[in-house]
This record gives C-alpha cells, sequence and structure tokens, in this order.
C-alpha cells in the first residue's frame, strides 16, 4: 500500500529524521496546537537510513535549528517557496545551548538568580554531554 503526500506551496520539510524521532520534533514545534496543514510521516523508506520519519507544514514558521540540531543532528529542513526548495539547511549538534536545558544544581547562580540564561556548553559530542556555564554540571541531551 502506497501513501501519497502532495507537495506544498509554501512552507519547511523537515526531512532525514531518524524513524521515530519525528514525534519528538513535533511535540518540541508544538505542531498539534497549529491551524495549518501539517503532516508527520513516519517510517518512510529511505535509501540512506532504511527508515526515516518526515514533517511538511504548510506554511512559514520560526523553528529554532540549534534545538533541532539537539533533537537530531541528521535532519535536514527544506525552505519551500512555489512547490520548490528555495534554501537547505543541514544540521549540526549545536556547541552552545541556551535556555533549552536547566541546570538542576541548587548551588549553581542560575538557581538562585532567576534572570540569568541557562547556557550549556558542548563537553562531549558522542555522548552529547554538556556543561553548565556557571557551575560546570553535566547533562546529557537524553536527560532533558
Amino acid at each position: 500500500m502506497t501513501v501519497s503526500i502532495n507537495s506544498i506551496k509554501k512552507g519547511i520539510v523537515i526531512d532525514h529524521i531518524k524513524a521515530g524521532h519525528g514525534i519528538k520534533v513535533y511535540n518540541y514545534l508544538g505542531l498539534d496546537k497549529v491551524d495549518f496543514t501539517v503532516a508527520l510521516i513516519k517510517n518512510a523508506p529511505s535509501n540512506k537510513q532504511n527508515k526515516k520519519d518526515i514533517i511538511k507544514i504548510e506554511n512559514a514558521m520560526n523553528i529554532d535549528f540549534t534545538v533541532l540540531g539537539l533533537i537530531d543532528p541528521t535532519m535536514t529542513i527544506n525552505i519551500i517557496e512555489n512547490e520548490s526548495i528555495k534554501e537547505k539547511i543541514k544540521l549540526s549538534i549545536p556547541k552552545k545551548v541556551e535556555d533549552v536545558i536547566k541546570c538542576k544544581n541548587p548551588r549553581c547562580v542560575t538557581s538562585v538568580e532567576k534572570n540569568i540564561p541557562h547556557i550549556f556548553l558542548l563537553f562531549d559530542e558522542e555522548k552529547l554531554e554538556y556543561r553548565c556555564q556557571y557551575c560546570d554540571e553535566v547533562y546529557t541531551f537524553s536527560e532533558v
């Protein structure tokens, strides 16, 4: 059985999402709350990945690509206009993330001062470990 999803005229296609991670991206972007057309395609056949997830968004949206790189750096973002790709963006693991991970160390200055941003710097790329800029507390992205 084949499922057909039409191309979009203007919007964003998030492609090459690891199979099963599409729902994470969908939830992070809050796509369940929007009133325009969105398609989440799970387990689509892929020559490179065997299976992949794809999200098609029929609308312009501001997306934090840094966070998407944290969720899955293998994704590609295609910006669509007039049914063709206007721009293709490849993601990578961000070296710095701000206000995505919250430091849980009660002695950290971010726990005392409420207006200080939670800044984490990449410490170990393979394990996806980040270190708090202020107190050196280590977090892995899977803890988030």
